[in-house]
């Protein structure tokens, strides 16, 4: 792995935090249309629920958990180099 290839890596992740993003902006703008059912709003309040952990504890994990793993394997590989 090279500092280079983290582009993929960083793009991939911010991709990620949009479509979350935008998903739950759409479910709130949706949610709050005067259209909608009981049925619906309690539906869509759940996906709204069941996606707040995602967006508030995993993608930091990840980006937490991978940004150490990519400083462990550079401090390694220039430890390991000869010169």
């Amino acid at each position: 792995m090279e500092v280079g290839d983290l582009y993929q890596f960083v793009l991939l992740i911010v991709l990620v935090g949009m479509i979350l993003g935008v998903g739950v902006i759409s479910l709130d703008a949706f949610s709050a249309s005067s259209g909608v059912s009981a049925t619906a709003q309690t539906t869509i309040n759940g996906t709204r629920d069941a996606l707040e952990p995602i967006a508030t504890t995993w993608i930091p994990l990840i980006v937490t958990i991978a940004s150490l793993a990519i400083v462990i394997v550079l401090v390694v590989r220039s430890f390991g180099q000869r010169r």
